[in-house]
């Protein structure tokens, strides 16, 4: 019955807010929408992905956080549907302080008095999974303490599996939903949703950028207080600082904005290219400054729930890809993608390059303080999904964060030059993961290894001739199996097409005969 009710409910929503036309805009003006009563109804004045935004709302956290992924899709979503999206906040009423002292003690196997010096039942803020508590530990220290909302999970099954079936039915009935992969958006949901819900996993990431940037004038992540966390509780550093998005407040602390916007950038390419571990939910409300020194200042980062990480070749791919588009080689850029894997072997390089020089040539006319490299990247992989490319997970989790750190940059300081502060640090970083020293500091790594192994080179060179030969005479012999095999797979097709015309009514006694002795004859020949 719940769930009945749940779907009535979003069958409302649809009428309410008119999202007839937004199904239209995705998957086009089908005959089944042109059935429904609804276009009889008066168009609305406010604008479609508004309203879409607003259903969301509506229905609730899992749907406003479903709407929050889909906002970094950009290369599958329309713009004015990519930034409303962006616009959603978990702006959820928190649950009882009681529910959640209730839930700390079960999880904690003692009495909150004991656990904390104190603890306060009146949240500090509340979001659609969890809600946070500010206390006290006995030993002193200030900290905040993150708590998982009662029966959240059921509720995030039940309309994930409403989920499942809306993206399931769309993409049978419209090929624009396909191509969306609307039922793979949802799939990636559902495991970055149940993520967030296991807290050992975000003190973990927590622990690990705190530990990449121990002593950096960059970033500070909070200290985690292992003994008190469990996968519904996190008990984390309480920290304080200037939210980012109060800009008012970091220009009247003195914060030399320039250097601020510049050490964003240098923190996000550290933290992709130097610990491949980044912060993949760097939007405003997660991102705090310390302004002690305002002319260094440093970022503070919280709720590392959602981390990005890249394989060795992605890194490579991706640093190689910012040079050559920095140096406008757009035929080093198509290579790379079929190199990479991105694009198909048999794409045509030469078209691939022509419809990338079209979308950056126009970027380099304007000043590089203009120029988004994070709209680039959404462009590239938009165009490329043209030429089948498939944009992978980690890419998409990139590509967001590189817009959330490009836009908050640009906010803080707009005349931001992201090129001037990007391309040393590839260039560095390049030379030294693939220049002459990482050459040799790679033959030092393993030069135990090849120490070992070079009293046994001499007899290797030696024997070098013996196994060739004996290579050789292993495949000589496999061609000749394999040439049999072919001989008598076509013996027994000429067998039974003899067969089949023996045994045909209609052959003669004499013409039967011939056919044997000429099929006798090709067996002889082919043996």
């Amino acid at each position: 019955m719940s769930r009945l009710l749940r779907m009535l409910r979003i069958a409302w929503t649809v009428v309410r807010y008119r999202l007839d036309a937004s199904i239209a805009r995705f998957a086009g003006r089908r005959w089944w929408l042109k059935l429904s009563p609804l276009g009889l109804l008066p168009r609305p004045r406010t604008a479609d992905a508004v309203r879409f935004r607003r259903a969301l709302e509506d229905l609730g956290p899992v749907f406003v956080k479903l709407g929050q992924i889909l906002s970094t899709r950009r290369d599958l979503l329309p713009t004015d549907y990519a930034d409303e999206l962006a616009k959603l906040q978990d702006r959820v009423p928190p649950f009882d302080g009681a529910v959640a002292v209730a839930t700390v003690e079960r999880a904690l196997g003692a009495p909150i008095d004991e656990l904390f010096a104190h603890f306060d039942p009146q949240p500090l803020a509340s979001a659609s999974l969890a809600q946070v508590h500010t206390a006290t530990l006995p030993e002193g220290d200030a900290v905040v303490v993150k708590v998982i909302r009662p029966d959240i999970e059921r509720v995030i099954e039940s309309d994930i599996r409403l989920i499942h079936t809306i993206a399931d039915l769309l993409e049978r009935l419209s090929r624009d939903a396909r191509r969306l992969h609307l039922k793979a958006v949802v799939r990636d949901y559902e495991e970055t949703i149940f993520g967030e819900l296991n807290l050992l996993k975000e003190a973990d990431n927590t622990a690990t950028l705190r530990r990449n940037f121990a002593g950096s004038p960059l970033l500070y992540a909070p200290e985690v207080y292992w003994e008190r966390c469990t996968e519904s509780v996190l008990v984390l550093e309480r920290i304080h600082g200037i939210p980012i998005a109060d800009v008012a407040a970091l220009q009247a602390a003195g914060t030399d904005m320039k250097k601020l916007a510049e050490r964003g950038v240098e923190t996000f390419f550290t933290q992709v290219f130097r610990h491949n571990f980044f912060h993949a939910d760097m939007h405003p409300g997660n991102i705090f400054i310390n302004a002690e020194e305002p002319a260094s200042p440093s970022y503070i980062a919280v709720d590392c729930a959602i981390i990005g990480r890249l394989t060795d070749e992605d890194q490579w791919y991706i640093a190689r890809n910012v040079l050559a588009f920095l140096n406008r080689d757009y035929m080093e850029i198509a290579r790379l993608h079929v190199r990479s894997g991105w694009v198909p072997d048999d794409t045509d390089t030469l078209e691939f390059a022509a419809v990338i020089r079209q979308l950056g040539e126009p970027l380099f006319m304007r000043p590089l303080k203009d120029i988004s490299f994070g709209h680039f990247l959404v462009a590239l992989f938009t165009t490329a999904r043209r030429f089948d490319m498939e944009v992978q997970p980690q890419l998409v989790l990139l590509q967001k964060t590189l817009l959330n750190i490009e836009g908050m940059g640009r906010e803080l300081y707009p005349d931001l030059d992201l090129w001037s502060t990007s391309k040393p640090f590839m260039e560095r970083w390049v030379a030294e993961r693939h220049g002459p020293k990482a050459i040799l500091k790679a033959f030092a790594d393993h030069a135990p290894a090849i120490v070992a192994e070079l009293p046994r080179l001499p007899a290797a060179l030696a024997e070098a001739p013996t196994r060739l030969a004996e290579f050789d005479r292993r495949l000589d012999a496999q061609r000749r199996s394999l040439q049999r095999a072919r001989r008598r797979r076509l013996a027994g097709a000429v067998l039974l097409a003899v067969l089949g015309v023996v045994l045909w009514r209609d052959v003669s006694p004499e013409a039967a005969a011939a056919v044997v002795a000429g099929a006798v004859a090709l067996l002889l020949v082919l043996r």
